[in-house]
């Protein structure tokens, strides 16, 4: 079933990340984990023009540097291996070549150049794979074609798998993105705690692919927060395998901003997902700053409010704190006109234009009750504007993150 919208696109309906023509995913139960899926591989048919972003922790993981070694040696993949439960980070040498190991062993089974593997990896830090239980793990490959059990392989602490498919249509040729993603705790802005896969079957450029997955990162995925904490093993991929024979999309072709916009509703709707569903959470928050002198500084912002534990404790408790949020704002390290600052809690109004206004606090509990918790702060020091999205912060969250390990 696929839904109309008022957009250039359809979503389309219980779709995974297998939706674009020529991809198969599927995943498997290693032993990693006690009784869930915890190994999963994408793999398309032909090699696909690949791109990559990755965290800015400083530690980052084995898996990681593989992946960004394999990118930069050319920018084609086809395949991608991913485990669970451990995150072969800070794990030396030796994790290091149990990570090539991975990615040669893979390449073996499926019959493709270890140049076309990525591997990624997530769980634990600072534990060494178990290479009986991964070997035994890729020798399976193939043994359960199901994209939605590879969404399960994925997850830590998610409570839910994360996907979504589009259709655009290109050059008269119905193009479809897709994308698969799994985060709930150690996330924050600058490509932070997950991972997210990206399948196209639309033809696209490289350097155009990678300019287009910077973009689309910078505008989603690093603008979203659950507990300000930076991990070391995450990482979007985007593959574009390209059987849908498109004229080849760059940022000349003239349907590069449908293209775009379909691709930004894909990471978008991921991140999303990522924030709602961040560890202990019980509703989604989504900041939104306009009127700022700069797309960066309402970014900044934006970031500051929802990355704020005082603003969401309170979000938590539906207690319309707003000096919460003009504290977030003050401490964000952006100069703008406090005379001329308006904020409201969804659609009441608390302050306009400087000035403290007599609003009905039940409203505001209205507004703060909802699943999606909308915060709206306006400026006057320009005409730009950005949105960052996040969750409460309840006792859940401690109690997941005090027993992480057991």
């Amino acid at each position: 079933m696929e839904k109309t919208l008022l957009k250039p696109f359809k979503i389309i309906e219980n779709a995974h990340i297998d939706q674009p023509k020529g991809f198969t995913a599927g995943g498997v139960h290693a032993g990693l984990r006690k009784s869930k899926l915890d190994f999963g591989w994408i793999y398309s048919e032909v090699p696909a023009t690949a791109a990559g972003v990755y965290t800015q922790n400083a530690f980052q993981a084995a898996p990681l540097q593989i992946t960004q070694e394999v990118l930069k040696q050319s920018d084609q993949l086809q395949t991608i291996i991913v485990n669970s439960a451990n995150a072969n980070s800070y794990t030396g040498e030796q994790g290091y070549q149990d990570a090539v190991q991975m990615q040669q062993l893979a390449a073996e089974k499926i019959g493709v150049d270890p140049s076309l593997v990525a591997v990624a990896s997530t769980g634990v830090i600072g534990e060494m794979l178990p290479m009986d239980l991964i070997k035994g793990a890729i020798a399976r490959i193939d043994e359960n074609k199901d994209a939605d059990a590879f969404e399960h392989a994925i997850l830590t602490t998610d409570t839910k798998t994360k996907h979504i498919a589009v259709e655009v249509e290109i050059d008269g040729k119905p193009i479809t993105i897709a994308g698969a993603a799994k985060g709930s705790g150690m996330i924050h802005p600058n490509m932070a705690t997950m991972l997210s896969f990206i399948t196209t079957d639309a033809k696209v450029e490289g350097d155009s692919l990678q300019q287009g997955l910077k973009q689309s990162t910078n505008q989603t995925f690093n603008r979203i927060t659950v507990d300000g904490d930076c991990s070391t093993n995450d990482m979007v991929l985007i593959l574009a395998n390209g059987m849908q024979n498109n004229n080849t999309l760059d940022q000349d072709h003239p349907e590069w901003n449908r293209f775009m916009e379909a691709w930004q509703f894909v990471s978008r709707e991921l991140a999303k997902m990522i924030a709602k569903d961040g560890e202990g959470a019980t509703k989604l928050v989504e900041v939104t700053v306009e009127g700022a002198a700069t797309e960066e500084q309402a970014t900044q912002m934006a970031k500051a409010v929802i990355a704020s534990s005082l603003v969401k404790t309170a979000i938590y408790g539906e207690d319309a704190n707003w000096g919460r949020i003009v504290s977030a704002l003050g401490a964000s390290g952006v100069p703008f006109d406090k005379n001329s600052l308006s904020i409201a809690i969804g659609s009441e109004r608390i302050i306009e234009d400087g000035q403290l206004l007599s609003f009905h606090e039940p409203n505001c509990v209205e507004e703060l009750v909802k699943d999606t918790v909308q915060l709206f702060i306006c400026l006057k020091d320009g005409s730009e504007k950005a949105t960052a999205w996040g969750c409460d912060l309840t006792y859940d969250y401690v109690k997941i993150n005090a027993s992480y390990r057991t």
